[in-house]
């Protein structure tokens, strides 16, 4: 009995120093040379990998947005994007906006001949321009130093199979019922016809691995042809606004409904903008456009600086 007390008492004495040995927490991270940060774990690893294959921000910003639209639908492939970008050898700030448009015959009189009051929230009939795959294109030939297949690399393995986080299989699984009105979201999320991925499953999107293989052949074909690296990269956003990525794309989106042509790809484009800027205390603050709420959060700052915080 008093070595059974004896041991107990051992390990009340001892649990909490080896509980605190054990503990793990997500510490300060500071970089001497260059840091990839994102809110998705394995997109930043795709951009530290790009620093270490010699790229540079733009390069890993790149590699971090194609991860991540590839692993979370909020963002997506379809989705848009918007960038801020410091260039230090022209010492300025530069405002990408590669925002989606509507199609040319999103009319208010096709919503009405269609029954809407409004346009629709979901579906066919509320998406825009894919914006993303443009965006980033655009950052890569312009700023970037790696090759589109560089970039890619991480968003392509990853298509071929990673470990859904529990976030967006809940997401995923709330949105079932809707998802599942579009036979090709149907196919993609719920091949079984099930309830979705599981937290952990791994989920696989072998179309997406096809388009984005598509980017990276046009790239090669461009430059066995002589084309320089910048004029390599934008053959693959051709491909996708003109080519047969996009005629795939027009083709099954009217096949659901939509209005969108070639037409609306082809004109499509990604502009170069100066951002808005204020000051706050002496330090500047650059934003995007009104297109996004940036300047309301220059304008905030502008009334903070009246108060004494």
């Amino acid at each position: 009995m008093k070595r059974l007390i004896l041991i107990a008492f051992a390990v009340i004495i001892v649990t909490p120093l080896g509980a605190t040995a054990q503990r793990t927490q997500k510490p300060v991270l500071h970089g001497k040379h260059w840091i990839a940060i994102t809110g998705k774990p394995m997109a930043a690893t795709a951009g530290s990998m790009m620093y270490q294959k010699g790229g540079n921000a733009v390069d890993a910003a790149a590699a971090m947005l194609a991860a991540t639209a590839t692993m979370w639908d909020v963002l997506s492939w379809g989705g848009e994007t918007q960038a801020l970008i410091y260039h230090p050898g022209e010492n300025r700030v530069i405002a990408l906006n590669a925002l989606g448009a509507a199609p040319a015959g999103a009319t208010p009189e096709y919503f009405r001949d269609k029954g809407y009051k409004f346009p629709p929230e979901y579906g066919v009939d509320a998406m825009v321009t894919p914006g993303t795959p443009g965006g980033l294109i655009t950052m890569v030939a312009e700023w970037g130093k790696l090759s589109l297949a560089d970039v890619l690399a991480p968003a392509i393995e990853m298509t071929e199979g990673y470990p859904v986080e529990a976030g967006a299989s809940r997401q995923i699984q709330g949105e079932a019922e809707r998802m599942k009105e579009w036979p090709y979201t149907a196919s993609v999320f719920f091949p079984d016809g099930g309830d979705g991925p599981e937290a952990g499953e791994i989920f696989v999107q072998e179309d997406l691995g096809s388009t984005l293989r598509k980017l990276v052949e046009a790239e090669a074909d461009a430059l066995a042809q002589g084309a320089s690296r910048e004029e390599a990269i934008m053959a693959a956003y051709d491909r996708f606004y003109r080519g047969d990525i996009a005629e795939e794309y027009v083709r099954g989106a009217r096949e659901q409904g939509s209005s969108v042509t070639m037409a609306d790809l082809d004109r499509w484009e990604v502009h170069i903008e100066d951002p808005v800027m204020t000051t706050y205390r002496g330090i500047e603050v650059y934003k995007l456009q009104p297109w996004v709420q940036g300047p309301v959060m220059n304008q905030t700052l502008n009334i903070l600086e009246n108060f004494d915080l």
